[in-house]
Protein backbone atom coordinates (compact mmCIF):
# COMPACT_ATOMS: atom_id res chain seq x y z
CA UNK A 1 0.00 0.00 0.00
CA UNK A 2 1.45 3.21 -0.79
CA UNK A 3 1.97 6.26 1.48
CA UNK A 4 -0.23 9.49 0.74
CA UNK A 5 2.49 12.62 1.32
CA UNK A 6 0.96 15.59 2.19
CA UNK A 7 3.55 18.25 2.71
CA UNK A 8 7.02 18.40 3.91
CA UNK A 9 9.85 16.29 3.61
CA UNK A 10 11.28 13.26 5.62
CA UNK A 11 14.40 13.05 7.72
CA UNK A 12 16.97 10.13 5.58
CA UNK A 13 16.52 6.88 6.80
CA UNK A 14 13.05 7.58 8.83
CA UNK A 15 10.28 4.75 8.11
CA UNK A 16 7.49 6.35 6.99
CA UNK A 17 4.35 5.79 9.46
CA UNK A 18 1.13 7.19 9.51
CA UNK A 19 0.71 10.41 11.86
CA UNK A 20 -0.99 13.75 12.08
CA UNK A 21 1.38 16.12 11.09
CA UNK A 22 1.07 20.43 10.90
CA UNK A 23 2.67 21.71 7.48
CA UNK A 24 2.71 25.09 6.88
CA UNK A 25 1.42 24.76 3.87
CA UNK A 26 -1.95 23.20 5.30
CA UNK A 27 -2.89 26.51 5.83
CA UNK A 28 -4.73 29.34 3.85
CA UNK A 29 -2.39 32.60 5.25
CA UNK A 30 -1.59 35.83 4.62
CA UNK A 31 1.40 35.72 6.14
CA UNK A 32 3.90 35.34 3.00
CA UNK A 33 3.98 37.37 -0.42
CA UNK A 34 1.32 35.45 -1.87
CA UNK A 35 -1.41 35.62 1.07
CA UNK A 36 -0.68 39.40 0.62
CA UNK A 37 1.01 40.44 3.64
CA UNK A 38 1.76 40.11 7.43
CA UNK A 39 -1.07 42.12 9.04
CA UNK A 40 -3.56 39.51 9.87
CA UNK A 41 -2.28 36.10 11.38
CA UNK A 42 -4.57 33.11 12.88
CA UNK A 43 -4.65 34.46 15.98
CA UNK A 44 -7.13 37.79 16.04
CA UNK A 45 -5.06 41.59 16.88
CA UNK A 46 -6.62 43.75 19.05
CA UNK A 47 -7.07 46.83 17.20
CA UNK A 48 -7.81 50.55 17.81
CA UNK A 49 -10.10 51.35 15.84
CA UNK A 50 -9.57 55.16 16.69
CA UNK A 51 -7.27 56.85 14.85
CA UNK A 52 -4.45 58.78 17.18
CA UNK A 53 -4.68 62.00 16.93
CA UNK A 54 -1.13 62.86 17.16
CA UNK A 55 -0.63 66.65 16.34
CA UNK A 56 -3.82 67.60 17.79
CA UNK A 57 -5.57 70.10 15.91
CA UNK A 58 -2.95 70.49 13.09
CA UNK A 59 -4.24 73.36 10.92
CA UNK A 60 -2.37 76.80 10.93
CA UNK A 61 -5.26 78.76 9.23
CA UNK A 62 -6.98 81.26 12.28
CA UNK A 63 -4.12 84.57 11.58
CA UNK A 64 -6.33 86.08 8.96
CA UNK A 65 -9.66 85.22 10.25
CA UNK A 66 -9.04 87.19 13.33
CA UNK A 67 -7.63 90.02 12.48
CA UNK A 68 -8.49 89.97 8.74
CA UNK A 69 -11.32 90.48 6.14
CA UNK A 70 -11.93 88.75 2.91
CA UNK A 71 -13.38 91.65 0.06
CA UNK A 72 -13.92 90.56 -3.57
CA UNK A 73 -12.39 92.27 -6.46
CA UNK A 74 -12.73 92.07 -10.30
CA UNK A 75 -9.27 93.29 -11.37
CA UNK A 76 -5.52 91.76 -12.09
CA UNK A 77 -4.30 94.35 -9.64
CA UNK A 78 -5.24 95.82 -6.26
CA UNK A 79 -4.35 99.72 -5.98
CA UNK A 80 -4.97 101.91 -2.92
CA UNK A 81 -3.59 105.37 -2.14
CA UNK A 82 -2.46 105.95 1.83
CA UNK A 83 -2.04 109.96 3.42
CA UNK A 84 1.41 111.28 3.84
CA UNK A 85 2.34 112.71 6.46
CA UNK A 86 0.25 116.17 7.70
CA UNK A 87 2.96 118.39 8.59
CA UNK A 88 6.57 118.61 7.01
CA UNK A 89 9.95 117.32 8.67
CA UNK A 90 13.22 116.31 7.18
CA UNK A 91 15.26 113.96 9.17
CA UNK A 92 18.87 114.06 7.12
CA UNK A 93 19.41 117.65 6.00
CA UNK A 94 23.34 119.22 6.14
CA UNK A 95 23.48 122.82 7.21
CA UNK A 96 26.07 125.11 7.10
CA UNK A 97 25.62 126.61 10.97
CA UNK A 98 27.51 129.98 9.33
CA UNK A 99 25.25 131.43 6.89
CA UNK A 100 22.42 129.50 7.78
CA UNK A 101 21.80 127.43 4.53
CA UNK A 102 20.19 124.70 4.99
CA UNK A 103 20.52 121.93 2.05
CA UNK A 104 17.41 119.08 1.16
CA UNK A 105 16.82 118.28 -2.31
CA UNK A 106 13.27 119.14 -3.22
CA UNK A 107 12.23 120.18 -0.07
CA UNK A 108 8.81 122.14 0.42
CA UNK A 109 9.76 124.95 3.16
CA UNK A 110 8.45 128.52 2.26
CA UNK A 111 10.13 132.20 3.20
CA UNK A 112 8.22 133.13 6.02
CA UNK A 113 7.79 129.55 8.09
CA UNK A 114 9.09 129.32 11.39
CA UNK A 115 11.32 126.00 12.02
CA UNK A 116 13.04 124.19 14.11
CA UNK A 117 16.88 122.55 13.76
CA UNK A 118 17.60 120.03 15.80
CA UNK A 119 21.21 118.36 15.84
CA UNK A 120 21.65 114.93 17.59
CA UNK A 121 23.00 114.20 20.63
CA UNK A 122 24.55 110.69 22.15
CA UNK A 123 21.64 108.78 23.10
CA UNK A 124 22.41 105.95 25.67
CA UNK A 125 23.89 102.63 24.05
CA UNK A 126 26.56 100.57 26.13
CA UNK A 127 26.42 103.06 28.70
CA UNK A 128 27.95 105.94 26.33
CA UNK A 129 26.87 109.16 29.01
CA UNK A 130 23.83 110.72 27.59
CA UNK A 131 24.23 114.18 25.71
CA UNK A 132 20.82 116.32 25.04
CA UNK A 133 19.79 117.22 21.17
CA UNK A 134 20.79 120.85 20.60
CA UNK A 135 17.58 122.81 19.48
CA UNK A 136 17.97 125.90 17.43
CA UNK A 137 14.88 128.23 16.31
CA UNK A 138 14.52 130.54 13.28
CA UNK A 139 12.46 132.19 10.47
CA UNK A 140 13.26 131.02 6.66
CA UNK A 141 14.30 134.13 4.95
CA UNK A 142 15.35 132.92 1.04
CA UNK A 143 14.63 129.41 -0.37
CA UNK A 144 16.00 127.50 -3.83
CA UNK A 145 15.09 124.20 -4.55
CA UNK A 146 17.49 122.64 -2.57
CA UNK A 147 18.27 124.80 0.26
CA UNK A 148 16.38 127.30 2.43
CA UNK A 149 18.62 130.33 4.79
CA UNK A 150 17.07 130.33 8.26
CA UNK A 151 17.68 133.26 10.54
CA UNK A 152 18.23 132.16 14.33
CA UNK A 153 16.59 133.55 17.29
CA UNK A 154 18.66 133.26 19.29
CA UNK A 155 22.00 134.12 17.91
CA UNK A 156 23.76 136.22 15.00
CA UNK A 157 24.29 132.69 13.68
CA UNK A 158 22.77 129.13 14.01
CA UNK A 159 26.47 128.25 15.70
CA UNK A 160 25.94 131.35 18.20
CA UNK A 161 22.60 130.14 18.53
CA UNK A 162 23.90 126.92 20.11
CA UNK A 163 25.02 124.41 16.59
CA UNK A 164 28.25 122.84 16.07
CA UNK A 165 30.32 124.87 14.17
CA UNK A 166 30.74 123.76 10.43
CA UNK A 167 29.93 123.60 6.91
CA UNK A 168 28.35 120.10 6.44
CA UNK A 169 26.30 119.42 9.78
CA UNK A 170 23.75 117.31 10.15
CA UNK A 171 20.39 118.03 11.08
CA UNK A 172 16.87 117.89 11.09
CA UNK A 173 14.40 120.38 10.54
CA UNK A 174 10.68 120.21 11.13
CA UNK A 175 8.27 123.51 10.65
CA UNK A 176 6.07 124.52 13.49
CA UNK A 177 4.27 128.06 11.79
CA UNK A 178 5.29 131.26 10.29
CA UNK A 179 6.17 135.12 11.22
CA UNK A 180 5.78 138.05 8.78
CA UNK A 181 5.91 141.57 9.05
CA UNK A 182 3.55 144.11 8.96
CA UNK A 183 2.07 145.29 5.62
CA UNK A 184 3.39 142.12 4.02
CA UNK A 185 2.52 140.08 1.16
CA UNK A 186 0.81 136.70 1.83
CA UNK A 187 2.76 133.28 1.85
CA UNK A 188 4.47 132.57 -1.28
CA UNK A 189 3.17 129.13 -3.28
CA UNK A 190 1.22 126.30 -1.39
CA UNK A 191 2.10 122.83 -0.35
CA UNK A 192 0.03 120.51 -2.16
CA UNK A 193 -0.83 116.82 0.22
CA UNK A 194 0.80 113.89 -0.17
CA UNK A 195 0.35 110.60 -0.41
CA UNK A 196 2.41 107.51 -1.42
CA UNK A 197 0.68 104.70 -3.74
CA UNK A 198 0.63 100.88 -3.63
CA UNK A 199 -0.53 97.73 -5.07
CA UNK A 200 -0.47 94.24 -5.26
CA UNK A 201 -1.36 91.25 -7.82
CA UNK A 202 -3.37 88.27 -6.79
CA UNK A 203 -1.85 84.69 -7.65
CA UNK A 204 -3.57 81.49 -8.21
CA UNK A 205 -3.39 78.48 -5.61
CA UNK A 206 -4.31 74.95 -6.28
CA UNK A 207 -4.46 71.67 -5.48
CA UNK A 208 -6.01 68.58 -6.02
CA UNK A 209 -7.09 64.76 -4.32
CA UNK A 210 -7.47 61.81 -7.15
CA UNK A 211 -8.83 58.23 -5.61
CA UNK A 212 -9.35 55.20 -8.31
CA UNK A 213 -12.88 53.91 -8.28
CA UNK A 214 -12.04 50.58 -6.44
CA UNK A 215 -9.90 52.52 -3.62
CA UNK A 216 -13.31 54.73 -3.00
CA UNK A 217 -15.26 51.64 -2.61
CA UNK A 218 -12.65 49.99 0.26
CA UNK A 219 -13.59 49.58 3.56
CA UNK A 220 -10.59 50.20 6.09
CA UNK A 221 -9.30 48.47 9.41
CA UNK A 222 -9.53 51.74 11.52
CA UNK A 223 -12.02 54.10 11.31
CA UNK A 224 -11.30 57.42 10.71
CA UNK A 225 -12.40 61.31 12.31
CA UNK A 226 -12.43 64.34 10.33
CA UNK A 227 -11.93 67.85 12.14
CA UNK A 228 -15.47 68.05 10.88
CA UNK A 229 -16.57 65.64 13.22
CA UNK A 230 -17.83 62.74 9.89
CA UNK A 231 -16.15 59.15 10.73
CA UNK A 232 -16.44 56.25 8.87
CA UNK A 233 -14.37 53.69 7.41
CA UNK A 234 -13.82 54.63 3.89
CA UNK A 235 -10.35 56.33 4.18
CA UNK A 236 -10.58 58.13 1.54
CA UNK A 237 -13.16 60.93 3.27
CA UNK A 238 -10.18 62.02 5.53
CA UNK A 239 -7.86 61.92 2.69
CA UNK A 240 -10.29 64.55 0.78
CA UNK A 241 -10.95 66.25 4.06
CA UNK A 242 -7.45 66.53 5.11
CA UNK A 243 -6.34 67.75 1.33
CA UNK A 244 -9.30 70.34 1.88
CA UNK A 245 -7.30 71.45 5.02
CA UNK A 246 -4.09 71.89 3.55
CA UNK A 247 -5.77 73.90 1.00
CA UNK A 248 -7.46 76.22 3.29
CA UNK A 249 -3.54 76.41 5.41
CA UNK A 250 -1.99 77.26 1.72
CA UNK A 251 -4.50 79.78 1.47
CA UNK A 252 -3.52 81.92 4.47
CA UNK A 253 0.47 80.72 4.06
CA UNK A 254 0.73 82.22 0.39
CA UNK A 255 -0.29 85.30 1.80
CA UNK A 256 1.62 85.33 5.07
CA UNK A 257 4.95 84.33 3.24
CA UNK A 258 4.37 85.52 -0.64
CA UNK A 259 7.10 87.32 -2.09
CA UNK A 260 7.23 89.74 -4.98
CA UNK A 261 9.01 88.30 -8.83
CA UNK A 262 12.56 90.14 -8.51
CA UNK A 263 13.55 91.26 -12.31
CA UNK A 264 15.99 88.76 -13.39
CA UNK A 265 14.59 86.27 -11.26
CA UNK A 266 14.13 82.82 -12.22
CA UNK A 267 10.57 82.76 -11.26
CA UNK A 268 9.54 86.02 -13.40
CA UNK A 269 11.65 84.32 -15.83
CA UNK A 270 9.17 81.54 -16.74
CA UNK A 271 6.39 84.05 -16.23
CA UNK A 272 5.35 83.75 -12.34
CA UNK A 273 4.81 86.77 -10.64
CA UNK A 274 4.17 86.59 -6.96
CA UNK A 275 2.51 88.68 -4.46
CA UNK A 276 3.67 90.39 -1.75
CA UNK A 277 2.40 88.97 1.33
CA UNK A 278 2.38 90.45 5.15
CA UNK A 279 6.22 89.44 6.06
CA UNK A 280 7.60 91.18 2.89
CA UNK A 281 5.41 94.36 3.15
CA UNK A 282 6.37 94.86 7.04
CA UNK A 283 9.91 94.31 6.04
CA UNK A 284 9.46 97.21 3.41
CA UNK A 285 7.18 99.57 5.05
CA UNK A 286 7.08 98.72 8.48
CA UNK A 287 9.07 98.43 11.63
CA UNK A 288 11.93 95.89 12.19
CA UNK A 289 12.58 94.54 16.21
CA UNK A 290 15.41 92.78 16.05
CA UNK A 291 16.40 90.30 18.93
CA UNK A 292 13.73 91.05 21.31
CA UNK A 293 14.56 87.63 23.32
CA UNK A 294 18.00 88.42 24.03
CA UNK A 295 17.39 92.29 24.58
CA UNK A 296 20.27 92.79 22.03
CA UNK A 297 18.79 95.41 19.38
CA UNK A 298 19.51 98.44 17.89
CA UNK A 299 18.87 100.78 20.26
CA UNK A 300 20.19 99.69 23.40
CA UNK A 301 22.59 96.14 24.14
CA UNK A 302 23.45 97.08 27.54
CA UNK A 303 20.05 95.99 30.08
CA UNK A 304 19.83 92.48 29.58
CA UNK A 305 17.29 91.92 27.70
CA UNK A 306 13.40 92.07 27.91
CA UNK A 307 13.10 89.92 31.17
CA UNK A 308 15.05 92.87 33.43
CA UNK A 309 12.09 95.67 32.28
CA UNK A 310 10.02 96.85 29.64
CA UNK A 311 12.88 99.06 28.48
CA UNK A 312 13.20 97.23 25.25
CA UNK A 313 9.18 97.10 24.82
CA UNK A 314 9.11 101.21 25.57
CA UNK A 315 11.27 101.84 22.04
CA UNK A 316 8.99 100.19 20.34
CA UNK A 317 6.07 102.20 21.90
CA UNK A 318 8.20 105.48 21.37
CA UNK A 319 8.30 104.36 17.50
CA UNK A 320 4.97 103.37 17.32
CA UNK A 321 4.30 107.02 19.01
CA UNK A 322 6.33 108.35 15.67
CA UNK A 323 3.71 106.28 13.69
CA UNK A 324 0.02 106.07 13.45
CA UNK A 325 -0.40 105.94 17.17
CA UNK A 326 -3.08 103.11 16.83
CA UNK A 327 -4.72 102.25 20.59
CA UNK A 328 -5.36 98.43 20.13
CA UNK A 329 -2.45 96.27 18.91
CA UNK A 330 -2.95 92.09 18.85
CA UNK A 331 0.94 90.33 19.41
CA UNK A 332 1.35 87.19 17.51
CA UNK A 333 4.41 85.68 19.06
CA UNK A 334 6.23 82.32 18.89
CA UNK A 335 6.53 80.51 22.10
CA UNK A 336 10.21 81.92 23.08
CA UNK A 337 8.73 85.26 22.46
CA UNK A 338 5.60 84.80 24.31
CA UNK A 339 7.51 83.92 27.40
CA UNK A 340 9.84 86.85 27.08
CA UNK A 341 6.60 88.97 27.19
CA UNK A 342 5.36 86.85 30.68
CA UNK A 343 8.41 87.25 31.94
CA UNK A 344 8.81 91.03 31.13
CA UNK A 345 5.34 91.84 32.54
CA UNK A 346 5.94 89.28 35.07
CA UNK A 347 8.41 91.28 36.85
CA UNK A 348 6.63 94.54 37.00
CA UNK A 349 3.31 92.68 38.16
CA UNK A 350 2.57 89.12 38.41
CA UNK A 351 -1.15 89.60 37.63
CA UNK A 352 -0.52 93.04 35.05
CA UNK A 353 -3.12 94.26 33.35
CA UNK A 354 -2.46 97.66 33.98
CA UNK A 355 -6.50 98.80 32.86
CA UNK A 356 -6.65 97.25 29.61
CA UNK A 357 -10.17 98.00 27.94
CA UNK A 358 -10.55 94.85 25.70
CA UNK A 359 -12.40 97.18 22.99
CA UNK A 360 -11.35 94.72 20.66
CA UNK A 361 -13.24 92.29 22.52
CA UNK A 362 -16.70 94.36 22.99
CA UNK A 363 -14.75 94.92 26.36
CA UNK A 364 -14.96 91.37 27.35
CA UNK A 365 -11.80 90.04 28.74
CA UNK A 366 -13.38 86.40 28.86
CA UNK A 367 -13.85 86.56 25.24
CA UNK A 368 -10.45 87.61 24.68
CA UNK A 369 -9.04 84.45 26.90
CA UNK A 370 -11.55 82.12 25.63
CA UNK A 371 -9.92 83.25 22.17
CA UNK A 372 -6.71 82.81 23.82
CA UNK A 373 -5.20 86.51 24.24
CA UNK A 374 -4.53 88.02 27.34
CA UNK A 375 -4.41 91.97 27.54
CA UNK A 376 -1.96 94.61 29.16
CA UNK A 377 -1.77 98.16 28.59
CA UNK A 378 1.50 100.11 28.68
CA UNK A 379 1.46 104.12 27.91
CA UNK A 380 -1.68 104.95 26.20
CA UNK A 381 -1.29 101.16 24.16
CA UNK A 382 -3.68 98.34 24.75
CA UNK A 383 -1.96 95.01 23.76
CA UNK A 384 -3.47 91.42 23.42
CA UNK A 385 -1.33 88.91 23.31
CA UNK A 386 -1.88 85.25 21.71
CA UNK A 387 0.65 82.39 20.99
CA UNK A 388 0.83 82.25 16.90
CA UNK A 389 0.62 78.15 15.94
CA UNK A 390 2.07 79.49 12.23
CA UNK A 391 4.90 80.27 14.29
CA UNK A 392 5.62 77.26 16.33
CA UNK A 393 4.48 74.25 14.27
CA UNK A 394 7.31 71.85 13.19
CA UNK A 395 5.76 71.88 9.40
CA UNK A 396 5.37 75.75 9.15
CA UNK A 397 8.04 78.28 10.78
CA UNK A 398 8.50 76.43 14.03
CA UNK A 399 10.83 74.25 11.26
CA UNK A 400 13.30 77.66 11.06
CA UNK A 401 13.83 80.53 9.93
CA UNK A 402 14.55 84.15 11.87
CA UNK A 403 10.40 85.52 12.88
CA UNK A 404 9.77 85.64 16.54
CA UNK A 405 6.33 87.25 15.89
CA UNK A 406 3.87 90.24 15.00
CA UNK A 407 2.76 93.29 16.14
CA UNK A 408 -0.73 94.25 13.99
CA UNK A 409 -2.79 97.29 14.66
CA UNK A 410 -6.31 96.69 15.58
CA UNK A 411 -8.82 98.50 13.58
CA UNK A 412 -9.40 99.88 10.31
CA UNK A 413 -7.43 102.78 8.30
CA UNK A 414 -8.69 105.51 6.21
CA UNK A 415 -7.18 104.99 2.34
CA UNK A 416 -8.30 106.23 -1.18
CA UNK A 417 -9.89 103.15 -3.27
CA UNK A 418 -8.48 104.03 -7.21
CA UNK A 419 -11.72 102.02 -8.04
CA UNK A 420 -14.18 104.01 -6.26
CA UNK A 421 -13.25 106.86 -6.80
CA UNK A 422 -13.11 107.69 -2.83
CA UNK A 423 -11.71 107.50 0.36
CA UNK A 424 -13.11 104.15 2.36
CA UNK A 425 -12.48 102.09 5.40
CA UNK A 426 -10.76 99.22 5.34
CA UNK A 427 -8.94 96.51 7.80
CA UNK A 428 -5.20 97.28 8.04
CA UNK A 429 -4.85 93.63 7.00
CA UNK A 430 -7.10 92.28 4.61
CA UNK A 431 -7.51 89.91 1.13
CA UNK A 432 -9.07 90.64 -1.98
CA UNK A 433 -9.87 87.50 -3.93
CA UNK A 434 -10.83 87.25 -7.88
CA UNK A 435 -14.91 87.69 -8.06
CA UNK A 436 -17.57 88.00 -10.53
CA UNK A 437 -21.00 87.61 -11.37
CA UNK A 438 -19.54 84.67 -13.52
CA UNK A 439 -16.84 83.38 -11.17
CA UNK A 440 -16.62 83.35 -7.67
CA UNK A 441 -12.84 82.43 -7.35
CA UNK A 442 -12.60 82.83 -3.32
CA UNK A 443 -12.65 79.44 -2.42
CA UNK A 444 -14.06 76.95 -5.54
CA UNK A 445 -14.31 73.24 -5.08
CA UNK A 446 -15.59 70.52 -7.51
CA UNK A 447 -15.39 67.24 -8.71
CA UNK A 448 -14.42 65.30 -11.88
CA UNK A 449 -14.21 61.60 -13.23
CA UNK A 450 -17.07 58.52 -13.50
CA UNK A 451 -16.65 58.14 -9.27
CA UNK A 452 -19.14 59.92 -6.91
CA UNK A 453 -21.89 59.85 -8.65
CA UNK A 454 -20.04 62.91 -11.11
CA UNK A 455 -19.50 61.29 -14.66
CA UNK A 456 -17.00 63.72 -16.68
CA UNK A 457 -15.27 60.73 -17.99
CA UNK A 458 -14.51 57.51 -18.24
CA UNK A 459 -11.46 57.79 -16.17
CA UNK A 460 -12.39 54.84 -13.54
CA UNK A 461 -11.17 57.70 -10.81
CA UNK A 462 -12.67 60.97 -8.64
CA UNK A 463 -10.27 64.11 -8.99
CA UNK A 464 -11.68 66.45 -6.26
CA UNK A 465 -10.29 70.29 -7.12
CA UNK A 466 -9.22 73.47 -4.67
CA UNK A 467 -8.95 76.72 -6.54
CA UNK A 468 -8.24 80.00 -5.27
CA UNK A 469 -6.96 83.38 -6.38
CA UNK A 470 -6.51 86.36 -4.05
CA UNK A 471 -4.01 88.70 -2.69
CA UNK A 472 -3.41 90.68 0.67
CA UNK A 473 -3.51 94.15 0.97
CA UNK A 474 -1.42 95.63 3.92
CA UNK A 475 -2.29 99.04 4.63
CA UNK A 476 -0.83 101.38 7.06
CA UNK A 477 2.54 98.99 7.58
CA UNK A 478 4.20 101.54 9.42
CA UNK A 479 1.97 100.50 12.44
CA UNK A 480 3.31 96.84 11.95
CA UNK A 481 6.25 96.14 14.11
CA UNK A 482 8.10 92.29 12.73
CA UNK A 483 10.22 90.93 15.66
CA UNK A 484 12.97 88.94 13.99
CA UNK A 485 16.50 87.40 14.98
CA UNK A 486 19.34 88.58 13.79
CA UNK A 487 22.70 88.62 14.29
CA UNK A 488 24.13 90.00 17.28
CA UNK A 489 24.30 93.80 16.98
CA UNK A 490 27.05 96.26 17.84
Amino acid sequence: MGLLKTGGSFPAGLTPTPTKTLFGTNYLTFDDSSGGGTFTKQFLPDVYEKEVERYGNRSVASFLRMVGAEIPSASDQIIWSEQGRLHIAYDSASANTTTGVITENDHSVRVGQTVAVIEAGTHPNDGVTWTADKVVKGVVSAVTTNTFTVLAYGGATLTAAGLTSGTTVSVKVFIYGSEFKKGTAGMDGSVDAGFQQFSNSPIIIKDKYSISGSDAAQIGWVEVTTENGASGYLWYLKSEHETRLRFEDYLEMSMVEGELAAAGSGAIGASFKGTEGLFAAVESRGNIYQNFNSGEDALDNSDGGARSGLQDFDEILKNLDKQGAIEENMLFLNRATALTFDDMLGAVNAHYNGGTSFGVFNNSEDMALNLGFSGFRRGSYDFYKTDWKYLNDATTRGLGGNIDGLLVPAGTSTVYDQQLGKNIKRPFLHVRYRASEADDRKMKSWITGSVGGVYTSDVDEMNVHFLSERCLCVQGANNFVLFKTASQVA
